[in-house]
């Protein structure tokens, strides 16, 4: 009478959780039917204790889960990458914007030291185009980094 009972309350346990029935030792764990090929089920076999897994379940739960995560991650990544995108398109803005008002300064005051120099000199367009010339050429050569000394060696050494 016993068996009886317990089949009818396995029964209705495997209608409600989808083929499954409860752990008898009460770990909150189902057992149900898993199909799996002999080929994955011998690399899980091979795995488990590798991965630090006491058994062939508990390798297939982590993995379950980590899948699980990978789905979410997913899902995530396609609202993640429009707002990333956007959040690194304002600060680029941002940063261009500041470039630019910061080589707006530079070309004023390269303007006005160009004005004074030129107010201060007699120089004929010859010079000015020569030297015009051999700056592009030293500012090529130099990868746009000036350095002040070598420019007054130069002047000197002229």
């Amino acid at each position: 009478m016993k068996n009886a009972k317990n089949q009818g309350s396995m029964t209705e346990n495997l209608k409600e959780n989808g083929l499954t029935k409860p752990n008898s030792e009460g770990s909150g764990r189902r057992k149900f039917a898993l199909y799996i090929t002999e080929d994955t089920l011998a690399e899980v076999g091979k795995k488990y204790a590798e991965n630090g897994c006491s058994s062939r379940s508990e390798f297939i739960e982590e993995a379950t889960k980590f899948y699980l995560g990978y789905i979410s991650a997913r899902s995530s990544v396609k609202y993640l990458l429009p707002v990333m995108n956007s959040i690194i398109r304002d600060q680029m803005q941002v940063s261009e914007q500041r470039t630019n008002r910061n080589l707006f300064k530079i070309a004023v005051e390269l303007g006005k030291l160009s004005h004074i120099v030129a107010a201060m000199n007699d120089v004929d367009d010859d010079t000015v185009h020569d030297l015009h010339a051999m700056i592009v050429d030293e500012v090529r050569r130099i990868n746009g980094i000036i350095n002040y000394e070598q420019a007054e060696r130069f002047q000197h050494d002229y």
